[in-house]
C-alpha cells in the first residue's frame, strides 16, 4: 500500500494578511518556520521515503524542515504550485472584491473559472494531481510527503480520488502545516484515510512590561 502525505506549506504574511499569493513567491513568516520545525517530527515518525515540494519557497522551506529531521534529499515540482490568481496575485481580498466585483462573485460562489485570468479549477487539479501521482509512482509501496498549497493539495486530491466537484467543495481547506493522509492499494486505488490533520502552533506573546 502506498501512502501519500500532501503537506501544506506554514504560515506567510501575506496568509496573515489575507493577500492573494497564487504562484507569487512569498517566504514563511517566522510562525510559518515554527510551524514546519514543530510538525517536522510528527512527519518523521510515519517513516517517510521521499520527501517532494512545489518550487516556490514556502513550500521548499516547509519540506526542507523534514529534510532536517529525516537527512531525505527534498525533490521539488513545479507542478505542485498553488493555483494562478492572475491579476489578482498581490492584492488583498477586500481590493479584489472592490476591483473585481463579478469576478469575485463567482469565485466565492465555486465557479471553476470566474475570469480575471485565474487558473480553472481544472486545469489546477489535472496539474497538481498528475505530480502527486508522479511522486507516488516513484515509491510504490511506500511512503512520500509532498510540501505544497492549500488550494492544489484540495484540487490535486480530488483528483485523485475522481471526486465531482460539488463533493470537493464541502472538504475544508487545509491550515498552514496541515496534512492529508491518502493510501492506495491495487483493489481500493486511492483512498482517503486522514484530513486536516497537523498541530496548532501559535504565535509567541511578549510578556507584558
Amino acid at each position: 500500500m502506498t501512502r501519500l502525505i500532501i503537506w501544506r506549506h506554514g504560515n506567510t504574511d501575506w496568509n496573515a494578511g489575507d493577500r492573494v499569493q497564487g504562484q507569487t513567491d512569498v517566504p514563511l513568516n517566522d510562525l510559518g518556520r515554527e510551524q514546519a520545525r514543530s510538525s517536522a517530527p510528527l512527519l518523521a515518525a510515519l517513516r517517510p521515503d521521499a520527501i517532494v515540494a512545489s518550487d516556490l519557497s514556502r513550500a521548499a522551506e516547509t519540506a526542507a524542515a523534514l529534510a532536517a529531521v529525516t537527512g531525505l534529499p527534498v525533490r521539488t515540482d513545479a507542478r505542485l504550485r498553488e493555483r494562478h490568481f492572475g491579476h489578482w496575485q498581490g492584492l488583498t481580498l477586500t481590493e479584489v472584491a472592490e476591483r473585481f466585483p463579478d469576478e469575485y462573485a463567482r469565485w466565492r460562489a465555486g465557479d471553476p473559472d470566474p475570469g480575471a485570468g485565474i487558473e480553472t479549477l481544472d486545469d489546477l487539479g489535472k496539474r497538481v494531481g498528475s505530480a502527486l501521482a508522479d511522486a507516488a509512482d516513484a515509491v510504490p509501496g511506500g511512503t512520500v510527503v509532498v510540501a505544497t498549497h492549500g488550494g492544489g493539495a484540495r484540487q490535486g486530491m480530488g483528483h485523485l480520488l475522481g471526486w465531482d466537484p460539488g463533493v470537493l467543495r464541502t472538504v475544508g481547506s487545509l491550515q498552514n502545516c496541515h496534512w492529508t493522509e491518502l493510501r492506495r492499494d491495487d483493489v481500493r486505488g486511492w483512498h482517503l484515510r486522514a484530513h486536516n490533520v497537523g498541530l496548532v502552533v501559535v504565535p509567541a506573546v511578549a510578556d507584558a512590561v
